[in-house]
């Protein structure tokens, strides 16, 4: 690889909110990160503020290509609602009706 090529990976961010690279990417997939989920665990990938909407179909097709499968074969994450708050005199009202039973 060219001096050049190699710049171009390490300058190159996939996943902006967490600067990833696709050197990083590359790397991890070499290390032994053979699926999305493992590459999300070490890299962080799409656990920024944009909850991968930019660079999960990227990291994808990364995957995909150096793994010689298609991006179909890959797949996306699969999306949890988010967390909602709850209020802690919930469950102190739960606590006292399980002392009153």
């Amino acid at each position: 690889m060219e001096k050049d090529e190699v710049e171009k990976r390490k300058l190159t961010i996939v996943c902006r909110c967490e600067e990833v690279t696709l050197e990083d990417i590359e790397k991890a997939i070499e290390d032994g990160c053979t699926s999305l989920e493992m590459l999300r665990k070490k890299l962080r990938i799409g656990m920024g503020p944009c909850q991968g909407r930019t660079c999960i179909p990227i990291v994808v097709r990364i995957l995909a290509r150096k793994l010689g499968k298609h991006p179909d074969e890959i797949g996306y994450p699969k999306f949890r609602a988010p967390l909602v708050p709850l209020p802690i005199k919930l469950f102190e009202k739960a606590k006292e009706e399980e002392h009153e039973s």
